[in-house]
């Protein structure tokens, strides 16, 4: 029987998941399945993988093949490596503690440079956030200052009316000033 490790396709439309399973070739692709050793969400950022690594390696070293996808999810998790590196303790290149070493070591580059990529996406939120923050507090100040001077203008406005009121009163209250003196000397 020809197995193959796939994934098989779940999920409602426009976010799918993948459970990543050991099949026969001839079964459907959501159809039935020899065993779920994993799955892959790439909905998420980045993508989630959960994989049982054992079993992967298991099916793998007796025959399984991988499909293109499920392929590069192994690669990047290393199961394709530890089965090379399994092969050359078989043909005797290096020991057993040797191999594990090399994947320890591999495993290790792997995780630091992930984080890495994390740390990054991290500080390019925050500087965005910062950019945001400043260019809304810079349009909040011209806000601000157009609304001030607006408010100026209305002002400014209201005292020149008001000005203007009081020197129309101001004349007519000093018309009757000017006669009542004037009208006292004649008594």
């Amino acid at each position: 029987m020809a197995t193959k490790i796939r994934l098989q396709r779940y999920g409602r439309k426009n976010y799918a998941f993948y459970p990543i399973v050991i099949a026969d070739s001839r079964a459907p692709r959501d159809g039935r399945f020899i065993e779920r050793i994993g799955s892959y969400n790439p909905n998420t950022n980045p993508a989630t993988v959960t994989l049982d690594f054992d079993r992967a390696l298991y099916w793998v070293n007796v025959g399984a093949q991988p499909t293109d996808t499920v392929r590069s999810i192994l690669s990047r998790e290393g199961v394709l490596l530890m089965k090379h590196l399994q092969g050359g303790v078989k043909k005797g290149a290096f020991d057993e503690a040797e191999a594990q070493r090399r994947f320890e070591a591999w495993k290790a580059g792997k995780a630091k440079a992930t984080e890495a990529i994390k740390a990054g996406d991290a500080s390019k939120r925050e500087a965005a956030a910062k950019e945001r923050l400043a260019a809304e507090q810079a349009k909040n100040a011209a806000k601000a200052e157009a609304v001030a001077k607006k408010k100026a203008e209305i002002a400014a406005a209201k005292a020149a009316e008001e000005a203007a009121k009081a020197a129309a009163e101001a004349p007519a209250e000093e018309a009757p000033a000017a006669e009542a003196p004037a009208e006292a000397p004649a008594e």
